[in-house]
């Protein structure tokens, strides 16, 4: 092998399915203890980088391959990998014939990301997929179905429920010590206004492979934020913060809760205060609601977005659990907090000048915590407050945000090559991915239409809405419609 970029190469379906049946065939061994895993990079972006970096601390991990189609990343990515034998590519297909690269990690705009995952599948090649997983719903389904056909790892980097505090608040709210969770808040907020600006249609740069950027997504005009970083904005590449961002914390709220999916999904907003070529919302408010099971109420989750204005909801950068006895935030590290009841419910009815004859029946009773261990001692009685004092638990994470603690982005990383290994299920797995997709596909789903969706979330299918179900799906662009068809069942 040789550093530097390979030109891109016409690549036959023929000539392609043979190699990648060759080296599926070759590859299924488990690899041993003390094998080096040969590891690809697909996308050489703000993630992808990170990802890079976090290889290098691994002792048992080969970078061997970088790919992406703006040759100035691929030379910057050789350089920062700093190891000869890594090889340079524009086409991703020709990194999937290098027989020493297990796996892959795919950090390319979102819409590239299920049809890069199903074509490693089936190329033998194990996946590390970046959220959010699918542009559209069935786009998870036909990930899961070549996942399963050839027996790939596919890990999803939802990667936040791999952090200790997670796991510790998942315990403590399945435990029933919250009482009933029957309502679940998260929200983002920021203020970019007036926006990124307006890019004008033009030639895009010589070194950068615009037809391959844009894969199987419908031919546009080149504009500069129809590439790189501002692809999110955009219907045709992403689906705004809702994917974007939603997908870290309703991953954890399904995980948490058990959740397989909503009944029901509400979304409205749009864009109502960015001045720049952006296409999603600056401003979505979301509901879905979400069924019981196995003796265990329902929960109705909220989500709200803001773009101009930064003023933090309730839950910050985490989850608010809303319990009958108590209250969780959930950021990595958690606070739990006690609901206080009433000795006498009816002491909570306004009084105003009194109630006639045959009203509420007042006494003199007070309130108590619900949970006396999560509660100040002074609480105690009286007061008109719902929760009372609080005890922090778990461990924070992310510490690319400041918060310090675990990495939950590289522990997600070592799952997936320990799993790779193992041929264990890994914690953040494909069908995982899917289910939170699903979520914030119903929002989106419903923001465009202005109305409700329904949906069975055992059959993965809209209930009674064939303009819903139709957006389930979308075309691909030739030629890799025919890609996709030659490996899965559309």
């Amino acid at each position: 092998m040789s550093n530097g970029v390979e030109k891109t190469q016409s690549t036959t379906r023929r000539a392609f399915l043979g190699a990648a049946a060759m080296t599926a065939a070759s590859y299924q061994r488990i690899l041993g203890a003390n094998d080096r895993v040969g590891i690809g990079l697909i996308g050489y972006g703000l993630i992808g980088k990170q990802h890079i970096g976090d290889l290098k601390k691994f002792n048992d991990v080969d970078i061997l391959g970088v790919c992406d189609c703006y040759k100035p990343r691929v030379e910057e990515a050789l350089a920062f990998i700093g190891d000869k034998r890594t090889v340079g590519y524009s086409d991703f297909r020709k990194m999937y014939e290098n027989k020493n690269i297990q796996g892959v990690i795919i950090a390319t705009p979102d819409h590239w990301h299920a049809l890069l995952t199903i074509m490693a599948c089936a190329a033998g090649k194990d996946v590390y997929v970046e959220k959010p997983m699918t542009l559209f719903i069935d786009e998870g389904k036909w990930m899961i179905q070549a996942a399963r056909k050839y027996n790939r790892i596919v890990v999803v980097g939802t990667q936040r429920r791999q952090g200790s505090g997670v796991k510790e608040a998942k315990k403590l709210i399945q435990s029933g010590l919250l009482g009933k969770i029957h309502s679940v808040r998260i929200g983002f907020s920021r203020n970019i206004y007036p926006g990124f600006g307006k890019t004008p249609v033009e030639n895009p740069p010589a070194d950068f492979d615009y037809d391959m950027w844009l894969g199987p997504a419908p031919k546009k005009p080149y504009q500069r934020h129809r590439g790189i970083y501002h692809f999110r904005w955009f219907w045709d590449y992403s689906g705004g913060q809702m994917t974007n961002l939603g997908a870290h914390l309703i991953d954890q709220i399904l995980w948490i809760m058990e959740a397989k999916g909503p009944t029901l999904a509400m979304s409205t907003g749009g864009r109502y205060a960015l001045e720049d070529d952006g296409e999603t919302p600056d401003l979505q408010d979301a509901m879905w609601v979400f069924p019981g099971q196995g003796g265990q109420p329902g929960f109705v989750l909220n989500c709200a977005i803001r773009e101009a204005n930064a003023m933090p909801d309730t839950a910050g950068r985490g989850q608010v659990y809303l319990g009958t006895k108590g209250n969780l935030v959930l950021a990595g590290s958690f606070q739990v907090t006690s609901e206080t009841r009433w000795i006498n419910p009816e002491n909570e009815i306004p009084r105003f000048l009194g109630h006639p004859a045959g009203g509420p029946r007042y006494d003199d009773t007070g309130r108590e915590p619900f949970l006396p261990q999560y509660a100040e001692p002074q609480a105690g009685r009286g007061g008109r407050g719902g929760a009372a004092g609080g005890q922090a638990g778990g461990v924070a994470s992310d510490a690319r945000y400041g918060t310090g603690g675990e990495d939950t982005l590289a522990m997600n990383k070592r799952d997936w090559i320990d799993c790779m290994r193992s041929r264990k299920r890994p914690l953040c797995e494909v069908e995982d991915g899917h289910r939170v997709s699903i979520v914030m596909h119903l929002a989106n789903m419903s923001l465009k239409l202005g109305r409700a969706v329904r949906w069975d979330p055992d059959k993965e299918a809209v209930i009674g809405d064939t303009e819903a179900q139709a957006m389930c799906s979308k075309p691909y662009r030739a030629p890799w419609d025919k890609e996709l068809r030659a490996i899965v069942k559309v």
